[in-house]
């Protein structure tokens, strides 16, 4: 009896992933650039045959038994999480600012307090400096690395798709798009931005970018609402189950244990 509640705790926890996932997806589904999560539900006895090699006794002993619980063997696990990196829709706009990465793997490179970022949001922005700037404040580098700076009072700002950046037809920076050939390295760190490893990345300017128009977030909202709704109601299944365990088979057990005789 125990053990059945305790392989109806573990899936509920399982669906509070995730739902924490989802509900991230859905957050982000007006943010430029972001890309979409989820994750691989396995059961622990697939788990279990796959790193069982690691165990520090043989499987073909008693004393290995003790590293599986035969009654969490079905019990629902999160095997992976991962990102889908697909492009989200491009969106026309009048905005100059606003610049999309024509491949998946390309990233725009941001200057942090951290160090060095990378990022497909190109929604970006003029700080009161001039300087080309993400909606959180980074500035974003050049392929010189160093940050861009835009000549005040300019008529015409134009940025290929190569990524060279021209004020009144004069050239004045590339930027520094990188590309990233193993996208399983990188990791989200917020703020619509990711962390890499250094010397993973590729400086890939030519036939890179779109000046005017916003990449937008490759979340499919009725996707992740229909997610949204079975998940919820398999956390209510789950919640059942466990009150079943808990209050009416347990109540149940008492009683009958109190009534024999001895």
């Amino acid at each position: 009896m125990i053990n059945g509640y305790y392989d109806v705790t573990g899936a509920m926890v399982t669906q509070f992933n995730r739902l924490n996932v989802i509900s991230n997806n859905l957050a982000n589904v007006n943010t430029p650039g972001f890309k979409q999560d989820d994750i691989i539900i396995g059961d622990f006895e697939r788990l279990f045959s796959e790193k069982r090699s690691e165990l520090p006794i043989d499987n073909n002993t008693k004393e290995a038994a003790k590293w599986l619980n035969h009654n969490l063997n079905k019990v629902p696990q999160v095997v992976e999480e991962y990102t889908d990196f697909s492009i989200g829709n491009m969106q026309r706009s009048s905005n100059p600012l606003d610049i999309a990465l024509k491949r998946k793997n390309l990233f725009f490179t941001i200057d942090t307090p951290n160090g060095e970022m990378i990022t497909r949001a190109g929604n970006f922005e003029l700080d009161e400096n001039g300087f080309l700037v993400t909606s959180e404040g980074n500035k974003v580098l050049s392929t010189k690395n160093k940050p861009i700076r835009i000549p005040p009072n300019i008529s015409k700002l134009v940025i290929d798709n190569n990524a060279n950046v021209y004020a009144n037809d004069q050239k004045i920076a590339t930027l520094k798009i990188v590309s990233i050939d193993d996208l399983n390295t990188i990791k989200k760190v917020g703020n619509k931005m990711w962390e890499f490893v250094p010397g993973s990345e590729k400086i890939s300017t030519n036939n890179s970018t779109l000046q005017g128009f916003l990449e937008k977030s490759n979340v499919n909202p009725v996707r992740e609402m229909t997610e949204l709704i079975e998940t919820n109601r398999l956390v209510e299944q789950y919640q059942k189950a466990m009150i079943t365990f808990m209050d009416d088979l347990q109540k149940d057990a008492i009683d009958k244990l109190g009534s024999v005789k001895v």
